[in-house]
């Protein structure tokens, strides 16, 4: 049967993503994906075809990739970090409907909530759960509430997306829905650029959060109200009974 892979190739340096996500790459002719991440690929498999499309290209890029597959050449859709988490893997397998003889695989990469997560130390230890503020796909109603309930449940937090040109004021107002459950002194992490150049963790308060500019690159972790810095970083407690050995 032919062959489709949805990669994750992890937040882009070449010692995070998997060594099957390298193996299977290496096996295949064509590599299709958003132009950021070709690029961040090439370096390491020149002699590949690269299929590349822009932002909003989503379902182009799938069914280009899809055609390719159909015909006989082994193919993988590449998405950073991990392909079922905001990537490509859910619209291949719903478009992969009209090719019944491409067999689609999906391979695991490192998300940034686990990539970023490390560089703070530990603030996912307990429930957490992670947010999108980009409103592209979803509507921000939608997004305050799922911001407010996650709040409510005092559960650490993880934003992908927090902030772009035309949505400057988002992670402000995610603070401020935050900020009617949690304390101001809440500890908080910035993570930008994970695994590439310019690579850079801070810890801060949820108050201070509420006031920092980021980008697209840029991963948000709000504590809940266990969390605590120690030392350079931020660790959210499972409970486990600290006993003396």
């Amino acid at each position: 049967m032919n062959k489709l892979y949805v990669v994750g190739i992890g937040p882009g340096d070449r010692n995070m993503m998997t060594k099957t996500a390298l193996d299977i790459l290496k096996e295949c002719k064509v590599i299709v994906g958003y132009k950021t991440y070709t690029d961040l690929i090439k370096p390491l498999l020149p002699d590949k075809e690269y299929i590349s499309t822009g932002m909003g290209d989503e379902a182009k890029r799938c069914s280009l990739a899809l055609e390719r597959a159909d015909m006989g050449d082994k193919t993988a859709v590449i998405s950073s970090g991990d392909p079922e988490v905001y990537g490509m893997a859910g619209l291949c397998i719903e478009l992969g409907k009209n090719y019944p003889d491409v067999d689609i695989e999906i391979i695991a990469g490192v998300t940034a909530a686990l990539s970023g997560g490390a560089l703070a130390g530990a603030p996912l230890g307990h429930d957490f759960a992670v947010i999108s503020l980009s409103d592209l796909l979803t509507p921000w109603e939608k997004i305050e509430l799922r911001l407010e309930l996650s709040a409510r449940a005092d559960m650490a937090v993880c934003l992908y997306n927090p902030s772009s040109k035309k949505r400057g004021d988002y992670l402000k107002r995610a603070c401020d829905i935050i900020l009617a459950y949690r304390k101001e002194d809440t500890v908080c992490a910035l993570v930008k650029n994970i695994g590439r150049p310019g690579e850079n963790c801070q810890i801060l308060t949820l108050g201070q959060l509420r006031n920092t500019s980021t980008d697209m690159f840029t991963t948000v972790f709000i504590g809940n109200s266990q969390t605590v810095r120690i030392g350079k970083y931020m660790v959210t407690p499972r409970g486990y009974s600290l006993r003396e050995v």
